[in-house]
């Protein structure tokens, strides 16, 4: 398989080049390529309204799913409730959460207002068994087939009181509705019927699963398709064509659990053998096998597998491989161009799955928070539709190299491709829709002959997630599928012509701001990188190779703008102690009192400067970070042991610190605010900076904290000394340089490396120091703390934020793949080595056993080794005594609690202060009592219903930082949130990587003292308040009063 790998002619990579395409400049161009000429928009038009009437008129096709949307949409509380519902409930195991999730989501719909006035029989069943005044009806599995027996044995039972039967089997009956089959051979069974009746020609099997978080799951997917391609092979002709029998959907993210860009090798290595086992085995039979369309960063990733996939000379002769191209998706023109020209070498005729897209908002959300410069697919659903004509017309185009299967539940797709079709000449087509819709559509058009349906097969559990994103994809008020047989909205609305659209504009989503513009006019947000591009990671590559052919750092202090380097501690990379990086020497007692005296002096005009100049200064600190992001990414890596990824969010969160304080700087410390008051006077308050402030920052945000806690101080008017962990001297040396050089007075920011006991000592004993910003330890702090109360003098502010004991509770109710995903990032990202990092988490005891296993087999998952790597998941500790101290805990454990699994560090725990997290089993919360500050996870079992003990204890601990909830019932969420209040409350997500101005950062307790950096009222604890009041009588009256 090497050799089919080198073959590789194909430039996918070059697809990044325009992943983040602006938007309207790629509608622009398409305008000028029109994929129908006029008189085909005009016969595409009639044809399509004449669909829309038709369907109307057979309203008895009508699908469930469209039924349940023409009902009830998204847009209202009850569907909403139900989406709930459908992706919660029959997971869960125990029968009084189940009751209790549908009490809450039954309160917060009127069901009423519904029963009775959907057409389809399905859905007014539902109802009846949603309704909860009095009349709750169990549903008899015995009259399911008949409809109208179905009512007549509800009303029968009107007054059972079986809520919990009622609404399982109302589940159930949804369910039934979207899942052909349990097995293939179900689907495959009752698909006959669906061929005989002529509402469908093929089918294409799609098995029901979330991705893989373990190996265990992707051996249980990979042996779930072989059945599913040997069920379909066994009712196949060989000898007919692949597009003419039923076939098999492929997700690979199911058969691997790191299905990632950055894991390419990997999977070329670990997955790629199964792909092609699958397609043998598909090929053999003559059967078609298709690749499904998953995220844009895999989209690369996907396309390299097809590459190689065509090349291999045991599938050379067959033409049953194919894979989902995404309309939504920029990038989908070039695809299917590069399909051409992969089918023309490799002598393949591919079968191309045209499908709109099915993870929209998720692409939206994820550009956003990873700061991308655009996003990777249109914003407008007239762009969409746009851009899947122009593909279709590729496609048909391509007639030797592509067999275009085309799936849509849209009036006007359909009639524009038979127009295609004809005009180009290309009868060599199919049409797809989901397994419960499109039949009102495809039976008007008379295609049911011509249609594949993608149908779900598998168990209902693993049915209503599925569903849920395929209410989400078709549920909006905007989609046609909403619209398409709601006799209030007019045909001409519903099947208006994408290009018109296009054409008038917008072109880009108004209400959808660019990732840049995410905080509108008043906030730049930070740009990211995208690892999942190969430019991106050979950039990365590059910066950290320039260091290790650099000549090793020589830092020292800066006082004044005059760096005094050389000599001093060597400093090594923390996962290769042999090698040095560089060298620190600390500031001595003649550097620290010259920084104290010229800070002092520069300070009064540094706050008369006002605000809106000290911003200006900021916002160029914050250019200058992305300037030199790889640089200081790699830095962090060499110096800190930071993955990349936490490199970048690093540089991220200081830019984020730096504009976001330079707003604030600009709003509240550049004019006088009025205040009210009597007649004859005027009344003002300001702020202002309190002096020389010192800056005390930690190694485990050696670049985010150190700028943060700076600009902060800056903008509230304060000159700052700062001194940085002594683990990482080298990047506060860096990024005060970079402060330096956007032009910083020099006399505004003074650097003093050192030990705590020597420079931060004396800094904190100096009267010239007006107020203290730390992050570090809780016992640190309070030393700090004590030696500013012991000072003489004015009263000195404190600004600490220490750790916690960090916590996450978990319902029946949550999902184990999201659970499994949020608590290995919250434990083991940047090597647990974050305030924020998840210590404790508690587990139902019905579902704790299946979710400690998915743990274990996802931290197998993990790469531990060299942080410069980008496939690399977990770096070293920071230094040999934390190390130490991590290894002697577990050993402890070991005898006093249970350690279920750890890993082992591999290399890096050999050449540098390499340490395998772990994961620890309690059996009462006792048995902790301190933060582990590592990669090692606490797991308790506990019953949900004594929550507020279980707080109770937690909060007698003493931290309070941060806090997880895994819950889809939220009236568990605030049982949660009510029985330990934190500072930071994450729900159903992960809870480390606060964003500044999003998610205001800090705890109470023994967690910190407040304010939150980031926040709003952060800057004010920097500050001090003055107030103005002149008697403006005095001057001779007042004449604002007088002129009334």
């Amino acid at each position: 398989m090497a050799d089919t790998l080198a073959l590789e002619k194909i430039d996918w990579h070059a697809l990044d080049q325009i992943k983040f395409a602006d938007e309207e400049a790629l509608l622009e161009d398409l305008l000028k390529q029109t994929p129908l000429s006029d008189d085909l928009r005009q016969a595409t038009m009639r044809r399509a309204l004449e669909l829309v009437e038709t369907a109307r008129a057979r309203g008895r096709d009508k699908g469930m799913m469209e039924s349940f949307l023409e009902e009830f949409g998204l847009s209202n509380a009850e569907g909403l409730a139900l989406m709930c519902l459908a992706e919660a409930l029959l997971r869960v195991p125990d029968a009084e959460t189940r009751d209790e999730l549908i009490a809450e989501k039954i309160r917060s719909g009127d069901w009423s207002a519904h029963q009775g006035q959907s057409e389809s029989w399905l859905v007014n069943a539902s109802t009846w068994g949603l309704m909860l005044t009095g009349q709750v009806i169990g549903v008899p599995a015995s009259l399911k087939k008949g409809p109208a027996k179905f009512i007549q044995g509800l009303i029968r039972e009107s007054g059972e009181p079986v809520i919990r039967a009622a609404m399982m089997q109302a589940m159930r009956i949804m369910g039934e509705q979207f899942v052909l089959g349990r097995t293939v051979k179900d689907a495959q069974k009752r698909g006959r019927r669906m061929v005989k009746a002529g509402d469908a020609a093929h089918f294409s099997f799609d098995m029901l699963g979330e991705g893989a978080r373990t190996a265990e799951d992707a051996a249980r997917y990979l042996k779930a398709y072989q059945h599913a391609i040997d069920g379909v092979a066994a009712e196949k002709d060989k000898s007919t064509a692949p597009e003419q029998g039923n076939g098999v959907s492929v997700k690979m993210s199911a058969l691997h659990p790191r299905y990632e860009a950055v894991n390419r090798a990997r999977i070329m290595d670990e997955m790629y053998p199964s792909v092609l086992e699958l397609c043998e085995r598909a090929a053999k039979a003559n059967i078609n096998l298709c690749l499904d369309a998953e995220e844009a960063d895999r989209l690369v990733l996907s396309l390299q597998i097809l590459d190689r996939l065509a090349r291999e000379p045991s599938l050379r002769n067959w033409n049953g491989l194919g894979l989902a191209v995404q309309a939504y998706q920029k990038r989908a023109g070039d695809v299917i161009e590069r399909l051409k020209d992969l089918a023309e070498q490799t002598g393949h005729r591919f079968m191309v799955r045209l499908v709109k897209g099915a993870y929209w908002d998720s692409e939206i959300k994820h550009a956003h928070v990873e700061g991308y410069p655009n996003f990777p697919v249109f914003t407008t659903k007239a762009g969409t539709d746009f851009n899947y004509l122009a593909c279709a017309r590729k496609m048909l185009e391509a007639k030797d190299a592509i067999y275009p299967q085309f799936a849509t539940h849209n009036a006007h797709s359909v009639a524009a491709i038979e127009m295609l079709a004809e005009e180009i000449g290309n009868s060599s087509f199919e049409f797809q829709r989901l397994h419960g819709m499109g039949e009102a559509l495809y039976g008007a058009a008379g295609l049911g002959r011509r249609v594949r349906v993608y149908a779900p097969v598998g168990a209902h559990k693993d049915l209503l997630p599925y569903l849920v994103r395929r209410l989400l994809e078709n549920g909006a008020n905007t989609s046609f599928v909403h619209s398409f047989l709601d006799p209030d909205v007019p045909p001409e609305q519903v099947v208006a012509d994408p290009i018109v659209k296009v054409e008038v504009g917008p072109r880009r989503h108004p209400r959808i701001p660019t990732p840049p513009r995410l905080y509108g006019a008043e906030r730049r947000n930070s740009s990211g990188l995208d690892l999942s591009q190969r430019s991106v990671r050979d950039e990365m590559a590059a910066a950290i190779k320039s260091f290790r052919d650099s000549p090793a750092i020589a830092a020292g202090p800066i006082v004044s703008g005059k760096a005094v380097a050389g000599g001093g501690e060597m400093i090594r990379v923390p996962f290769d102690t042999e090698t040095v990086l560089g060298s620190c020497r600390d500031a001595q007692d003649d550097d620290i009192d010259k920084a104290l005296t010229a800070a002092t002096r520069f300070q009064p005009g540094w706050d008369e400067l006002g605000g809106a100049e000290r911003a200006k200064h900021l916002r160029a600190m914050g250019d200058a970070l992305e300037e030199n992001a790889e640089r200081l990414i790699a830095l962090m890596a060499r110096e800190a042991g930071k993955t990349l990824a936490d490199g970048i969010a690093e540089v991220r969160e200081a830019v984020d610190f730096c504009r976001y304080y330079a707003m604030q700087a600009e709003a509240e410390f550049t004019t006088l605010q009025k205040l009210p008051g009597p007649t004859g006077e005027t009344n003002h308050i300001s702020l202002h900076g309190r002096g020389v402030f010192c800056c005390i920052s930690p190694w485990n945000f050696p670049l985010a904290i150190f700028t943060g806690q700076i600009s902060a101080a800056l903008a509230a008017g304060n000159t700052v000394v700062a001194k940085p962990a002594e683990q990482t001297p080298l990047i506060a040396f860096e990024a005060v340089k970079l402060f330096q050089k956007v032009g910083l007075p020099g006399d505004a920011l003074h650097l003093l490396p050192g030990g705590g006991e020597s420079v931060g000592a004396k800094l904190i004993g100096d009267l010239r120091v007006s107020g203290v910003c730390f992050t570090g330890g809780t016992m640190t702090a309070r030393i700090i703390n004590k030696t500013l109360a012991d000072r003489d003098g004015p009263i000195t502010p404190l600004i600490a934020e220490t750790g916690g004991l960090n916590s996450m509770f978990v319902d029946t109710t949550a999902l184990r793949e999201q659970v499994i995903d949020d608590v290995i990032d919250s434990a083991f990202g940047s090597a647990g080595q974050r305030c924020s990092a998840l210590r404790i988490v508690f587990l139902p005891n019905e579902t704790a056993d299946h979710l400690i296993g998915g743990l274990i087999g996802a931290m197998d998952e993990l790469k531990i080794g060299d942080p410069g790597q980008p496939d690399t998941d977990m770096g070293p500790v920071i230094d040999a005594e934390s190390r130490a101290s991590l290894q002697a805990y577990v050993q402890m454990m070991k005898e006093e609690a249970k350690v279920l699994h750890q890993l082992s560090p591999g290399r890096i725990g050999e050449t540098g202060y390499g340490f395998g997290p772990a994961l620890i089993e309690l059996s009462s919360i006792d048995q902790i009592t301190e933060e582990k500050f590592g990669p090692i996870l606490h797991v308790l079992r506990y019953d949900p219903d004594d929550i507020a003990e279980v707080g109770a204890m937690m909060r007698g601990k003493g931290y309070g930082l941060t806090l997880g909830v895994h819950s889809r019932l939220e009236s568990f969420q605030r049982e949660v949130r009510d029985a330990y209040p934190v500072g930071n409350t994450y729900v159903n997500r992960s809870m480390t990587g606060a964003v500044v101005g999003v998610q205001p950062f800090g705890g109470d307790g023994l967690s910190g003292t407040g304010p939150k950096a980031g926040g709003p009222h952060y800057l004010h604890r920097f500050a001090t308040e003055r107030t103005l009041t002149v008697n403006i009588t005095a001057q001779g009256g007042d004449a604002e009063l007088l002129s009334l």
